[in-house]
């Protein structure tokens, strides 16, 4: 994977502006913070982070992808001043689960989801290496 960084430009916090990579494509479909039995364990932010990223991984894992395969993340939450407050937390999860990788990332705030009780989705695009 080869982080794409134009001269001059600011380097972005926890996230790249661009990524080029070849490789066989995962899909990971967005993922709230529920468990396995699609029940939420933790009704705060920073808990079903956790766990939506716990699910990622998992799910990548079924294809033979590891969390430094991701090039591509979008979240989508309920509410931008509980996810800006919680940053700190949020990222710590983020590091213990994913690592010290940053792919392309958005986040948007939603209206809402399908799922009630649901404050985060997370998908994500993986790419694993030709030869991996």
């Amino acid at each position: 994977m080869q982080v794409l960084q134009p001269p001059g430009w600011a380097r972005p916090r926890g996230y790249s502006n661009g990524v080029a990579c070849q490789g066989r494509l995962v899909f990971v479909a967005g993922q709230v913070g529920w468990d396995r039995n699609e029940k939420f364990q933790a009704p705060d932010l920073v808990g079903q982070v956790r766990q939506s990223l716990t699910n990622v991984v998992a799910i990548l894992a079924e294809a033979g992808a590891k969390p430094e395969h991701i090039v591509r993340m979008t979240w989508y939450l309920c509410d931008r001043n509980e996810y800006n407050a919680s940053l700190g937390e949020i990222g710590k999860a983020y590091r213990e689960i994913i690592g010290r990788h940053y792919p392309v990332m958005t986040a948007i705030q939603v209206a809402g989801f399908v799922e009630d009780g649901a404050k985060v989705e997370i998908e994500c695009t993986a790419v694993i290496p030709e030869g991996a």
